[in-house]
């Protein structure tokens, strides 16, 4: 054994790399990103480790994988579970071979956006295990556990983190590392297991799945992975401790957990006695421990449940209350003071301890936090210094204002990752954010429902492979009159600049094909189709008011690489000058585009060469021609 220190996705990958893990797979978002990019990074001999083009089709694989006996893993956010889940509930019905687990992380606080998702609602919908670690420790751990539970019931078993635990770092014991052992692939013939071909078979599948979920609460229960720590019994002289609600159980699940002992610490010293509360620490939180909980109910007059998001936890402590015909308190979201929103911390365990035994505690303790909040600065989203982006963005709103119409007269919907910035200062072009591939969805939508001015869709390259491509069939099918433009920078790049199909082959692995979109969208049957550099400003105004009054469908496919990529390589788009005598400080320049590598000095704008990559878009809004830009070859993904 060794000790490292990890973050929670990195060891939950070291943890599946240990379990011997044969295929992974997974689809880059925030905050589960770490864990598949941390085994890229390794290059494990032997084990297949691959960006998806999406969710579903990284589950589909690793289930693929699964069927024929080796171990799988498939690793996601909370948003691409529900792209995975419509074939994930079928997976759930025929079960596995190999150990299948299946790593999504949540995002409570929603530092990252998108939806405040609790997905161990999705464990509840398919009747699968779910194990969720309350550290990063725990996370190298469980993940290992998983693959034997998964394994022993025959069920794809679900590993959920938070962000405060797969982004976090800890000092780990894990073990050293082990060639990763090799199973031979059998081929199982069984079409009452792996199809849904008629009610029966269906049927059959359902009732295997529930029985296995009954099974795995069995092995949970051998494996002690829910800890159950009963207090001492009642003195004597029948005192259960200070506030007057009798002896106080807690169910802490998942991260909870890790915050109970510096929350006891502090209440404490209002009175808190910890030896008279019993502990039930949830690491799986599906099939929910009823048995645990019984048990609680019976030696406790008060119950606090400690859970983030949705009161899964509590409902079922609810259930088995009422089963047992419990008298005693329940305090968690379902009778408050907890709300079913936003993360946990050490001020949530105090204060759900205070509401159970009516401890009296200063209102301002936990408003230091609060303060520290208020200081920072607050700091506007936007693209970064050299984005393509920055270039589309202004395109499209000089072609729309050169086409005659203001800005709320035509709508931009927008998709995920670095294109929906569009929305925010100084652009406010785009008006949507929905889900990957929506945009191109629901500008058709705004098309039928009868809106006559032109309507634009926005989408970044990825987004464009993982659901872009179906919605563009289907606006071409029907030929709706809609622009799309397809924002290519040569990346993922808001979650970390990992490939996609488009990105070059030079940074692909050995082997691996690059998709281009300049030959898909043609063969798809787009009759109007535009590639434009987004660095240049007037040109790209003119094809896009052109591509506006064109009929059908239109696609504009804005192609750059990502700035950060490229000065990664020491590759510039060029260089920009500021001519201080011709400079009022209008500020143009800064308003037009907003880049963060334009500042203010006393009496010239100032450029930072550390973070001006020379795109010029600085230079072509100047009316003064107080920046110039230096002749350049520009370079394109």
């Amino acid at each position: 054994m060794e000790t490292r220190l990890l973050t929670g996705n990195e060891a939950l990958a070291l943890g599946a790399l240990h379990a011997g893990v044969k295929v992974v797979t997974g689809y880059p978002g925030t905050p589960s990103t770490g864990a598949l990019a941390s085994l890229l990074a390794m290059n494990p001999e032997g084990v297949r480790v691959e960006w998806s083009t999406n969710e579903k089709v990284a589950l589909e694989i690793a289930a693929g994988a699964s069927w024929v006996g080796q171990r799988a893993l498939c690793t996601m956010k909370m948003s691409g579970l529900n792209v995975a889940y419509d074939s994930l509930i079928s997976i759930a019905y025929s079960g596995c071979i190999g150990g299948l687990v299946v790593y999504v992380a949540d995002d409570p606080g929603v530092h990252a956006g998108m939806a405040e998702q609790d997905s161990r609602g999705y464990a509840l919908m398919s009747d699968l295990p779910m194990l969720e670690p309350a550290s990063v420790a725990e996370a190298y751990r469980l993940v290992q556990s998983a693959f034997e539970l998964s394994e022993q019931v025959g069920s794809p078993v679900f590993v959920g983190l938070v962000a405060a635990v797969a982004n976090s770092k800890a000092s780990v014991e894990v073990k050293k590392r082990a060639t990763t052992p090799q199973r031979e692939a059998k081929l199982v013939r069984d079409i009452t297991r792996f199809t849904k071909a008629g009610s029966a078979i269906c049927t059959a599948q359902h009732r295997g799945l529930l029985a296995r979920l009954e099974k795995a609460g069995q092995v949970i229960a051998k494996m002690g992975l829910n800890q159950l720590q009963l207090s001492p019994s009642i003195p004597p002289n029948g005192k259960r401790g200070r506030g007057g609600a009798g002896r106080l159980g807690i169910v802490a699940s998942g991260v909870t957990a890790s915050y109970l002992e510096e929350g006891f610490e502090i209440a404490a010293r209002f009175g808190f006695e910890r030896d008279t509360a019993s502990l039930l620490r949830v690491t799986a939180v599906n099939p929910f421990p009823a048995e645990e909980v019984r048990a609680l109910l019976r030696h406790c007059s008060t119950i606090l449940v400690l859970e983030e998001l949705e009161p899964y936890i509590e409902e079922g402590t609810y259930v088995e209350a009422q089963r047992m015909g419990f008298a005693g308190r329940i305090v968690g979201k379902l009778g408050g003071p907890f709300e079913r929103l936003g993360e946990y911390g050490v001020e949530q365990v105090v204060r759900g301890i205070v509401a159970a035994l009516d401890l009296p505690i200063p209102e301002d303790l936990f408003q230091g936090d609060e303060a520290t909040e208020q200081l920072a600065a607050k700091r506007p989203i936007t693209v970064c210094a050299g984005c393509p982006h920055r270039g589309t963005f202004m395109a499209i709103n000089r072609a729309i204002r050169k086409a005659g119409y203001q800005k709320d007269e035509v709508m931009v919907t927008g998709d995920i990752g670095c294109t929906i910035l569009g929305m925010n200062p100084p652009f406010h072009t785009v008006w949507t954010e929905v889900s990957m591939g929506a945009s191109v969805s629901l500008a058709q939508g705004y098309v039928h429902g009868g809106v006559r001015t032109p309507v634009i869709a926005t989408i970044g390259d990825s987004t464009f492979f993982h659901a872009g491509i179906p919605g563009l069939i289907d606006a071409i099918q029907y030929q709706v009159p809609l622009t799309l433009i397809i924002l290519d920078n040569g990346w993922t790049s808001m979650t970390g600049m990992q490939v996609n199909p488009g990105t070059a082959e030079a940074f692909q692995r050995s082997g691996n094909r690059r998709v281009d979109i300049a030959k898909l969208v043609p063969a798809l049957g787009v009759e109007h189709f535009f590639v434009i550099d987004p660095f240049d400003l007037e040109g790209a105004t003119v094809t896009i008011q052109r591509a506006l009054v064109l009929p059908g469908v239109k696609v504009v496919l804005a192609r750059q690489e990502c700035a950060i990529q490229a000065m990664r390589r020491g590759i510039q788009a060029g260089k920009v000058r500021v001519v201080t005598e011709n400079c009022n400080l209008c500020k143009l320049c800064i308003t037009r585009t907003g880049c963060p590598a334009i500042g203010i000095g006393e009496d010239t704008i100032i450029i930072d060469p550390a973070l001006c990559y020379g795109c010029g878009l600085c230079s072509q809004v100047c009316n003064r021609e107080a920046i110039v830009k230096e002749p350049v070859t520009w370079t394109t993904t």
